[in-house]
């Protein structure tokens, strides 16, 4: 249990005394503690990092998404980042899944602002969010056939004829 101070290393020792087999990697970037967890637990991990008696993780800052066309079976990314306004601690959880099946739980039960944090993560990555009650399109049009920050087209068109690369250092 943790006793007093709120630091990285006491709250991961705290979650691996309930999730240890669900980690998958865990670092400290910039200071803040990372973790890479099991996406079909996800729900469940963040309804028990709020409820915490110590850690208190009750502020869900953020949740978008990430393609990593390189990483077979786990090619798209969940970012949550979460902050304890209490103990001024911070924790960013990363969950992959398979852009085979991109499906990952709905947290909008615990926190209503993820409703639209999810659907944002939607409509650009095309994680779809089990349990979310209205997972449409947001920002793109509905008519969209394809998800736009997936890296799944060139980011140059190589039929330009009028540009030249000495100006842009190639």
């Amino acid at each position: 249990m943790i006793t007093t101070d709120i630091n990285n290393q006491s709250v991961l020792d705290e979650i691996k005394l309930s999730f240890e087999s669900d980690i998958i990697a865990a670092d400290e970037p910039y200071g803040m503690l990372s973790i890479v967890f099991n996406a079909s637990k996800i729900h469940e991990f963040i309804a028990w990092l709020k409820s915490h008696p110590q850690i208190q993780a009750n502020f869900l800052t953020d949740i978008c998404g990430a393609h990593f066309p390189e990483m077979k079976d786990q090619e798209l990314c969940v970012v949550y980042h979460m902050h304890s306004l209490t103990n001024n601690f911070r924790i960013r959880i990363k969950c992959f899944v398979a852009l085979s099946q991109p499906q990952i739980a709905s947290v909008t039960d615990l926190f209503s602002c993820a409703n639209w944090m999810e659907r944002e993560t939607y409509d650009f990555y095309g994680i779809e969010f089990l349990g979310h009650p209205n997972l449409t399109r947001i920002l793109n049009v509905e008519e969209m056939d394809y998800f736009p920050l997936r890296k799944e087209f060139p980011l140059e068109d190589g039929t330009r004829s009028d540009k030249d690369d000495r100006y842009f250092g190639r």
